[in-house]
């Protein structure tokens, strides 16, 4: 089976099994989604989700974020980790998005990837969620499913995110991308596939090699 092949018919059968592709995080506007992606960085979604109605209440704009005390942010962020580098790069990416970009979110990798602590993950993750454009967004789960069919021999994201993008249909890869977490989370665990009841078994090159080992014992 050809790539395209191999991704149009994952692409399938995970919207089949999740309809439902939307992202974890809690957000309202452009903006929020921003720092919750940042927030995420060796996080969890849900603790993410009960740090920032607090923060967002307290500073819910760029404008505001831009003018917050970082130590303030600090203590409203601390049990995401990472609390002290993640609120100095809020802070700096809320005063450029204040000052150089009118309030408004930017709506494109190359300068999205400018703003301090935002790296290609998040900034796919803006431009697929919010603006709509094609986009991979290359976390733990898409990387180890590609490589588990086969799609890519990588764990490097960027090197993930740019052979995806040549194999997967453009309208579909944002969605698929937030499919792939809901599988990985499910059904492809990192340290317990559960293989035999998942809808890409029949695709999969690390499910085929199981079934070989088996075969020689």
């Amino acid at each position: 089976m050809e790539l395209k092949e191999k991704a149009l018919f994952a692409v399938t059968a995970l919207k089949a099994a999740y309809p439902g592709a939307v992202c974890s995080l809690d957000y309202t506007d452009p903006f929020q989604l921003l720092v919750a992606t940042r927030l995420s960085a060796q996080c969890t979604d849900a603790r993410v989700n009960l740090v920032t109605p607090a923060l967002f209440a307290k500073y819910p704009t760029a404008e505001a974020m831009a003018a917050a005390d970082v130590a303030d942010v600090e203590t409203l962020i601390h049990s995401c980790g990472f609390f002290r580098q993640k609120a100095k790069d809020i802070v700096g990416t809320a005063a450029r998005i204040a000052g150089e970009f009118g309030g408004r979110v930017p709506d494109t990798i190359e300068v999205l990837t400018t703003l301090p602590g935002v790296g290609r993950k998040t900034a796919n993750l803006i431009v697929g969620d919010v603006y709509g454009k094609p986009a991979v967004v290359a976390d733990t789960h898409l990387i180890r499913i590609s490589n588990r069919l086969g799609l890519v021999r990588t764990k490097d994201p960027y090197k993930v995110e740019t052979a995806l993008r040549e194999i997967l249909p453009p309208d579909e890869s944002n969605d698929y991308c937030h499919r792939n977490v809901l599988h990985g989370r499910a059904v492809c665990d990192a340290r317990r596939p559960q293989c035999e009841g998942c809808v890409l078994n029949s695709v999969c090159d690390f499910f085929a090699a199981q079934k070989e080992t088996q075969k020689e014992t």
